[in-house]
């Protein structure tokens, strides 16, 4: 009776209790994006168009502006990928499209990577940004540029930077969304 009493004693409240293991622990799967994906795809970029300085962008990409970039980067041998879960669900997803149009950059491409909103803080970022990087090795690519918005992503930069970005510059007050002047920081990665 005694060790019964002590046992009870020594259980914290259950309120300072860990929370049981999730019966759905966070999986997912990475592949190639399909144009079947592009409406997932849309959703979660125009969400961060309306909410998020993290995108210059003021308008919401429409369907056919995503097949026209889904297809040019395919013509370019662009990887274009997507984390999607067991249900199949597209859970964020991660491209590189060329840095500028002319022909001599063709090595040199601007990584972008965004994520549904339940995905976030759960290292999926960290996960698409490593296969990106393979893959974009695999394509023959030599350089990756990301343009990170100077206010509020310091979770990107400091992702970056873990994979060996180096920071090679700032501008500053070069954007303006949401009645505020913003600034972009470049860091680029050799994939030598």
């Amino acid at each position: 009776m005694l060790e019964e009493e002590y046992e009870q004693r020594r259980r914290l409240p259950r309120h300072l209790r860990p929370e049981p293991a999730s019966e759905n622990p966070f999986a997912y799967s990475m592949r190639e994006a399909r144009v079947t994906d592009l409406p997932d795809i849309q959703e979660i970029y125009n969400y961060y168009v309306a909410n998020s300085t993290v995108t210059f962008d003021e308008d919401a990409m429409t369907l056919p502006e995503w097949r026209d970039k889904f297809y040019y980067l395919g013509k370019h041998g662009m990887p274009f990928i997507v984390a999607e879960s067991p249900a199949g669900q597209i859970l964020g997803y991660a491209l590189v499209a060329p840095w500028k149009q002319k022909r001599a950059f063709r090595f040199t491409v601007e990584n972008s990577i965004y994520l549904g909103a339940a995905s976030t803080g759960k290292g999926l970022g960290r996960q698409l940004l490593a296969e990106l990087i393979t893959r974009s090795k695999a394509a023959g690519l030599k350089e990756i540029i990301a343009v990170i918005a100077d206010q509020g992503a310091d979770a990107s930069i400091k992702l970056h930077k873990d994979f060996g970005f180096e920071e090679i510059g700032r501008m500053g007050k070069v954007g303006f969304k949401f009645e505020r002047w913003l600034g972009t920081v470049l860091l680029q990665k050799s994939l030598k």
